[in-house]
């Protein structure tokens, strides 16, 4: 299993990190336009592999695709990372003719890779690649909803006083601060809804400090977050490696699945070998109906400020 991570700041290394830890890859190659930066932070983790018991070899690479030949899978985080007040939408000019190369240059050397996309705004930029590229949906996969799950078991255990392991939900929709459609009603504790544990008010609460998750982070951070990004990406590699079929919310082509058509917003999918195996439908509540219909306003207006 080889692995290619392009771009090398923090969330790409933090992809190559946590990928390398779980020790399923024989390589992660990492590349980066900036000279000697991959290369640098691929060396910097080689030297913690004896510490962290890992044995997958990470490579760096300044701007030669060739040495990206014979990717299983490949993650694009390339692009500028959101600045405190800058929306996600706002990068779209700039990320889209990166995000554009950066694709064509992957399958050019590695025409079976399956793509991973976390450039924003991703729902976006996922969509780009389908219409610049042509593979088959199964092969391009955006990881917003891995993401924003996380983010969404975070808030729930805080509001329940639970550990974290015992809390389960999920997100669906855009990634953005506006799409994000979090399914409070189907978030359990052990199996038992969390409505019975907390108010319609602290609930509404957890949706909506999950939705500006990001934000936060970047208010807090100055720029984008990468610990978090990174985990659901590495979390997504390791499906399709170990062919785990594990249900993830991603960002898929969808083709009438939720009443949508010619869009990449998030939805359940499940992961394994050939990329997205199968998109999972989940009956929703007429509330819920609305705000996916809602979010994916909110992505097709996004879309309509690409140049294809």
């Amino acid at each position: 299993m080889k692995v290619t991570v392009v771009g090398a700041g923090a969330v790409g290394a933090s992809c190559a990190e946590y990928i390398a830890i779980k020790n399923f890859a024989s390589e992660v190659v990492v590349l980066d336009i900036k000279e000697g930066f991959a290369e640098g932070k691929a060396m910097d983790l080689m030297q913690t592999a004896s510490l962290n018991g890992f044995d997958t070899k990470i490579t760096g690479i300044t701007n030669d695709y060739s040495k990206t030949a014979g990717s299983d899978v490949a993650i694009i985080t390339s692009g500028i990372p959101r600045k405190p007040g800058m929306t996600r939408e706002e990068l779209i000019g700039i990320n889209a003719g990166i995000v554009k190369t950066v694709s064509s240059s992957l399958l050019e050397h590695s025409p079976n890779v399956i793509l991973i996309v976390v450039s924003n705004p991703m729902d976006t930029m996922t969509y780009l690649v389908h219409k610049t590229t042509g593979l088959p949906k199964n092969r391009i996969i955006g990881m917003g909803g891995a993401l924003d799950s996380a983010r969404f078991k975070y808030r729930l255990a805080e509001a329940l006083e639970a550990p974290i392991s015992d809390v389960d939900g999920m997100v669906i929709g855009g990634h953005s601060d506006t799409g994000m459609v979090p399914l409070t009603a189907h978030a359990t504790r052990n199996s038992i809804k969390v409505s019975e544990f907390l108010s319609e008010e602290r609930l509404a609460q957890v949706s909506e400090d999950t939705k500006v998750g990001g934000a936060t982070l970047t208010k807090l951070l100055g720029t984008s977050a990468w610990y978090a990004p990174g985990a659901a990406v590495s979390s997504m590699v390791q499906a399709i490696a170990c062919d785990q079929k594990k249900m993830f919310p991603c960002s898929a082509l969808l083709e009438g699945e939720y009443g949508l058509n010619d869009i990449c917003i998030g939805v359940p999918v499940l992961l394994g070998k050939n990329g997205i195996e199968k998109i999972v439908k989940i009956d929703l509540a007429e509330a819920e109906k609305a705000k996916m219909q809602e979010s994916a306003e909110g992505v097709r207006k996004t879309n309509s400020l690409l140049t294809l």
